[in-house]
């Protein structure tokens, strides 16, 4: 007989595939909805309960959607390289799936002595993990693998061009993805992702407002790294029809497809974790950080909290994508090099020296420095953000360049 503790793992295990397959489809039909409203139109509101007529406002659609994917031939062309082809979607999709082994999704809850789990269960698969932001972060990274191993497999131009995209674009956006979450890691003391949470409720400040600079830094590079437009690069259809992805169907075509709604997902619950405070909530409305006690209404409220925040930051990253236009690809490189990555190193830079500061002051510079530290930190980031818009040019030059001869690269090619 399994002990207590392995079958709550199991049971924790299945949750969280389950609801994470169930969250993708139906923001698929939240996105397609979105988008409707964002561009004045109707948007899926036809599919409803199979075999009736109950429509229940297209909340079918998904449950369609999955049947068609499952129904259309399994084709593999005969020109890919079939044993990386059939890898590639699915090490993109386990890598996506295994990091939120990590995650906490709230709090924790209160149980019976008797079940033999202690007096409470984790909300989160492994829990107290002390390098779980190290984890995070090297899972999610491991998804480059996929594409570049979709592209190069596919044994087609235009997925190998999106492949090549990819890999560029996700390196280079890791580095100020790094520098972001390291101010965090500085001000909270510890790569416990629970423990950061609990560290912005103590200093009583989320660290969205503490480290602005560094948020900004860390939300565009989570854009950059979950692959939305207007960093879709990899897989923009009116250049290279699909990227990475153009030869896949089918099941290979929904792993990707499910992949990266997972990423958008992970992307919004690190940037609640990090700098939105978790489960917490202003006025102490939440309890205390460390509550060696919590009521089950409690432990239920803190999960509430945590799933408004990230579906409010899930619904912005769907706004984003259908208002902003993509961007060139060169352009895309330079913000990544040139702007996040001096901003994330700035943003580190002053935030060790504030730490310093407070560390040689007696008494940890109380109250009064806190304050001083907070507005320090808004002037930094107010002064970074106009110093680059003074340097970059203020009107973009998208004429096409006459010097340069496209039949002759055409035929390079």
């Amino acid at each position: 007989m399994p002990s207590p503790e392995i079958i709550l793992t199991i049971v924790k295990v299945a949750l969280m595939i389950g609801g994470l397959m169930t969250a993708a489809a139906y923001f698929v039909l939240l996105e397609r909805r979105v988008a409707a409203w964002t561009q004045d139109r109707i948007g899926p509101n036809r599919v409803g309960m199979p075999l009736t007529n109950w429509r229940l406002w297209g909340l079918g659609q998904p449950l369609a959607d999955g049947v068609k994917f499952i129904t259309k031939e399994e084709y593999t062309p005969a020109h890919v390289d079939k044993p990386l082809f059939i890898l590639a979607p699915i090490s993109i999709l386990v890598a996506a799936l295994a990091v939120f082994a990590a995650v906490p999704v709230g709090s924790y809850l209160p149980v019976p002595e008797s079940w033999g789990l202690g007096d409470k269960v984790d909300l989160v698969v492994a829990p107290h993990m002390d390098v779980g932001m190290l984890y995070v972060f090297a899972l999610s990274s491991v998804a480059v693998y996929g594409v570049v191993l979709g592209g190069w497999a596919s044994n087609n131009k235009y997925s190998f061009i999106g492949g090549l995209r990819s890999s560029a674009q996700l390196v280079a956006y890791e580095l100020p993805l790094g520098l972001g979450i390291l101010g965090v890691v500085l001000a909270a003391g510890s790569l416990d992702l629970e423990e950061i949470i609990r560290a912005q409720v103590r200093d009583g400040v989320w660290y969205a407002f503490a480290q602005p600079l560094g948020f900004i830094v860390f939300g565009v590079a989570a854009f950059a790294e979950a692959g939305r437009l207007p960093f879709d690069l990899p897989e923009c259809e009116q250049e290279l029809v699909g990227g990475y992805h153009t030869e896949y169907s089918s099941l290979k075509l929904l792993l990707f497809l499910v992949a990266e709604f997972l990423h958008m997902i992970l992307a919004s619950f690190l940037i609640v974790i990090l700098f939105f405070g978790g489960w917490s909530l202003p006025f102490g409305l939440t309890g205390a950080a460390d509550a060696e006690q919590l009521s089950l209404a409690m432990g239920i409220f803190r999960l509430l909290v945590m799933s408004g925040k990230v579906f409010l930051v899930i619904v912005f990253f769907m706004l984003a994508r259908w208002s902003w236009p993509r961007f060139r690809y060169d352009q895309l490189m330079a913000l990544a090099l040139k702007v996040m990555l001096p901003l994330g190193i700035l943003n580190l830079v002053s935030l060790a020296v504030f730490y310093e500061l407070r560390a040689n002051i007696t008494g940890g510079g109380g109250w009064g420095y806190e304050m001083l530290q907070l507005l320090a930190c808004w002037v930094v980031c107010g002064a970074a953000w106009l110093a680059v818009a003074y340097a970059r040019p203020l009107v973009a030059d998208n004429r096409p360049r006459r010097d340069i001869n496209s039949y002759r690269i055409d035929s390079q090619v």
